[in-house]
C-alpha cells in the first residue's frame, strides 16, 4: 500500500466543530458505543448509547435527535480518517473513508485480514453506483436489487482511491438496506470502504457485544440492536456476492443469505449464471 494521505491530524479540528471530545491527551482512545444511558456499562470503560428505535428504520421525533447525535459522530470520525463499527442489513461491519489510504490500512490491521482480500465499498445512493463502477447491466437491474442484502462486483473507475484493492480492477458495491447506513453513506459524500466486524476467519457478528474484543482499537460503535437471529447459521452468511463484471452473465461469488431472491432478478433481465454461458 503506497504512503498513506493525511487524514489523522484532521480529527481533533473536525471533532471539535462539532463538539466531540478528544479525550485526555496521551489517553487511549477507546471505542465509544451510541446508545441511550444504560443502568451499567456491558464493558468496564465503554459508554453505551444505542440508535434510537430499531437502528434500521430512521426514528421519528422526539428520539430523532439520538439518531442525529449518532450520524454527526460518526461522519466525524470518518472524515478525521477513523474506522467506526456501524449495523448493516445483513451483519455489523468496519467502516472508514474508502479515500483515505491510512483508514484503510488500520482497518487490515484491526482485523488481522490479509490485504490481498479486498474490501467493500459502500454508497448512498444508487446514482452513486455510476461514479465509481463502469455499468454494465440494466438501471432497472440496480433497482431491484440496491438497497439490498447484496454486493455487486463490477469494473471500478477511476474515482476510486488507488490504494483501495490496489491488486484487482474490480470492486464489490454495497447499499444496504438500513436507513442509518444510508443516511451515513449520503451525509459522508463519498465512498465508503466496508468489511465485516470481526477478526478474521472469526464468526461474523450480528450484535455489538460479540465484537467487544475490537472496540478498545476503533474509534466508534454504531450499536443498532440486534441483526437477525443470532441463533440462525444463515443470518450470519452476509450479503449475497454476484460478479457483474462480464456482460449477459452473473457469477456467484458468496451464495450469502439472499441467493435465490438474487438469481431470480437477475435471470428476470436476461442474465444468465456463469456456468451456463460457458456450456
Amino acid at each position: 500500500m503506497s504512503p498513506a494521505r493525511p487524514c489523522t491530524g484532521l480529527r481533533a479540528a473536525v471533532a471539535a466543530s462539532i463538539g466531540l471530545s478528544e479525550g485526555p491527551a496521551g489517553s487511549a482512545r477507546s471505542g465509544r458505543l451510541l446508545r441511550p444511558p444504560s443502568p451499567a456499562p456491558a464493558a468496564p470503560g465503554a459508554r453505551l448509547f444505542r440508535l434510537p428505535g430499531s437502528g434500521a428504520v430512521r426514528a421519528a421525533n422526539p428520539e430523532r435527535a439520538g439518531w442525529t447525535e449518532a450520524l454527526r459522530a460518526a461522519v466525524a470520525e470518518l472524515r478525521a480518517g477513523a474506522v467506526v463499527a456501524v449495523p448493516t442489513d445483513t451483519l455489523y461491519g468496519l467502516a472508514c473513508s474508502a479515500s483515505c489510504s491510512e483508514a484503510l490500512g488500520v482497518v487490515y490491521r484491526v482485523k488481522g485480514r490479509s490485504e490481498t482480500k479486498p474490501l467493500a465499498v459502500c454508497l448512498g445512493r444508487v446514482a452513486d453506483v455510476y461514479r465509481y463502477c463502469r455499468v454494465r447491466v440494466p438501471e432497472g437491474l440496480l433497482n431491484d436489487l440496491l438497497p439490498g442484502p447484496v454486493t455487486l462486483v463490477m469494473e471500478r473507475s477511476e474515482e476510486l482511491n488507488k490504494d483501495l484493492n490496489p491488486f484487482t480492477p474490480l470492486v464489490g458495491i454495497r447499499i444496504p438496506d438500513h436507513a442509518f447506513m444510508q443516511d451515513l453513506a449520503q451525509v459522508f459524500g463519498g465512498p465508503l470502504a466496508l468489511t465485516s466486524a470481526n477478526l478474521s476467519s472469526q464468526t461474523s457478528s450480528l450484535n455489538v457485544e460479540e465484537f467487544q474484543d475490537l472496540w478498545p482499537r476503533l474509534s466508534l460503535v454504531i450499536d443498532g440492536g440486534p441483526i437477525g437471529d443470532d441463533q440462525s447459521p444463515e443470518c450470519r452468511l452476509g450479503s449475497t456476492v454476484v460478479d457483474l463484471s462480464v456482460p449477459g452473465v452473473f457469477g456467484i461469488i458468496r451464495p450469502g443469505c439472499a441467493l435465490e431472491s438474487t438469481s431470480a432478478i437477475l435471470q428476470k433481465y436476461g442474465l444468465l449464471p456463469l456456468r451456463e454461458s460457458c456450456l
